[in-house]
C-alpha cells in the first residue's frame, strides 16, 4: 500500500545580496529574509538574516541580524549572533552579541553585552538605560552588563 506523503514546502534564499550601493540614500525601514549589502545611506532600521555594512556606508539607525559585519559607520543599536568591527569601522550605539570580535583600529562608542542568541525573529528592542545618579540599590545584581 502507497501512502501518500504531505507536500514538502520549501523557502528559497538568494545567495545573492540585496546592495543598497554608494550613491543611495535610502530613508525607511529594511527588512529581508536573506543577505543585505549596505554600501550607501540609511536613515532606518535593518533586519536581515546577514548584513554588510561597507566601508562607505552610514547607517542611522538598529541594525539586526544573525551575523553582522561593519566596515563602515552605525549611529544605533547593533543585535547579533556574530558581530565583526573591522578596522574601518565607526560605531555610536550599544552591541548585543553571542559573539564579537573587534579588529585594532576599529572606533566604539556604547557597550557591548553578550547574549544567548539572536532568535529568527530578529526584532530589535532598545536596552534599558540607568541613570549613574541613582544608587546602586536600583540596578538588580544579577544584571551582568
Amino acid at each position: 500500500m502507497v501512502q501518500n506523503e504531505p507536500a514538502r514546502t520549501t523557502t528559497r534564499t538568494s545567495s545573492t545580496p540585496s546592495i543598497i550601493s554608494a550613491d543611495l540614500h535610502v530613508i525607511g525601514d529594511l527588512v529581508s529574509n536573506g543577505d543585505i549589502q549596505v554600501d550607501g545611506e540609511i536613515e532606518g532600521d535593518i533586519q536581515s538574516r546577514t548584513i554588510t555594512i561597507g566601508a562607505t556606508a552610514h547607517v542611522r539607525g538598529s541594525v539586526s541580524a544573525e551575523t553582522v559585519r561593519v566596515c563602515g559607520a552605525v549611529t544605533g543599536q547593533i543585535r547579533g549572533n556574530t558581530v565583526s568591527l573591522d578596522r574601518t569601522a565607526r560605531v555610536s550605539g550599544d552591541i548585543l552579541h553571542a559573539s564579537l570580535a573587534i579588529e585594532p583600529g576599529a572606533f566604539l562608542e556604547g557597550h557591548c553585552r553578550r547574549i544567548e542568541s539572536v532568535t529568527a525573529d530578529t526584532t530589535v528592542t532598545p536596552l534599558i538605560e540607568h541613570d549613574r545618579g541613582h544608587s546602586s540599590e536600583s540596578v538588580p545584581a544579577a544584571a551582568n552588563l
